[in-house]
């Protein structure tokens, strides 16, 4: 069976389609069915799979893009912006207090969704009708949240580069103290969150490396055996593979490499 993963937007999620009886190559634009609508996405890998249960659940790829799929994908997000200045006012007018971040419509523009930060639940029934008598479609507000936020918006992030959730990051992972615990970092929220507010992802992505060489070093103030005698381990260098010890019968304070030591 052939399955090709197709991705909506950059850096952003991808999903299995079949497309059996169509001539796909990778890069394509194609217009498929979602559970949102009809959409377009780029073909970013083509796979050969063993037909099974769960491939038959698979949605098809109804067609290649053609010129006018793509007319009308520009057409729909040079309304967007528009869109999202009417939905700001009404959120005022409804006394409402979100933040309206983005809109899209599906490629037949049977439904419009717009993204909303909060930091509560809100009722936004009167919302979705005064929008709805605006633009006469189906309209979904979807509350996202801060990093999903940030994604949206984009940014620069404490390392001076474009924010990893707008360049490259699809699908966000738990992030959590204990990694960063894990990579001796200072326990600074500002220094360890991203603009988001949430922990900086890059703690996730790092964390199997400090792992690996981590297991290679000897924990604070433990024993280890040096041609000098026995020392006390009191600082570790992970990413240099060094550690900081002090020697029992002399007070003596040095940096070790990994070859210089044994552990006891």
């Amino acid at each position: 069976m052939h399955v090709a993963l197709v991705q909506f937007k950059e850096a952003g999620k991808k999903y299995f389609f079949s497309y059996d009886n169509l001539s796909i190559e990778q890069d394509n634009l194609v217009v498929v069915e979602t559970t949102r609508g009809v959409e377009i996405g780029r073909v970013y890998m083509l796979k050969e799979i063993e037909a099974s249960e769960l491939t038959s659940e698979l949605k098809p790829i109804l067609r290649v893009a053609t010129e006018g799929d793509i007319k009308e994908e520009a057409y729909n997000q040079s309304l967007e912006p528009g869109v999202l200045e009417t939905a700001k006012k009404l959120a005022i007018k409804n006394e409402l207090e979100i933040k309206v971040l983005g809109a899209e419509y599906t490629l037949d523009r049977k439904r419009l969704l717009i993204y909303f930060e909060s930091e509560s639940r809100v009722d936004f029934r009167g919302l979705v009708k005064d929008l709805s008598e605006v633009y006469h479609t189906r309209i979904e507000l979807r509350q996202i949240g801060p990093r999903d936020a940030a994604k949206m918006i984009g940014g620069i992030g404490p390392c001076g580069l474009i924010l990893c959730c707008t360049t490259f990051i699809g699908e966000f992972d738990t992030v959590s103290i204990k990694m960063a615990k894990n990579q001796n970092l200072a326990l600074n929220p500002q220094k360890i969150s991203g603009v988001c507010g949430k922990l900086l992802c890059c703690i996730k992505y790092e964390d199997d490396a400090y792992t690996e060489l981590k297991a290679k070093l000897p924990d604070y103030h433990e024993k280890v055996k040096t041609e000098k005698g026995m020392a006390l381990v009191i600082d570790v260098n992970i990413l240099g593979q060094k550690i900081k010890v002090r020697y029992q019968e002399e007070d003596i304070i040095e940096w070790l490499s990994i070859e210089q030591f044994t552990r006891v």
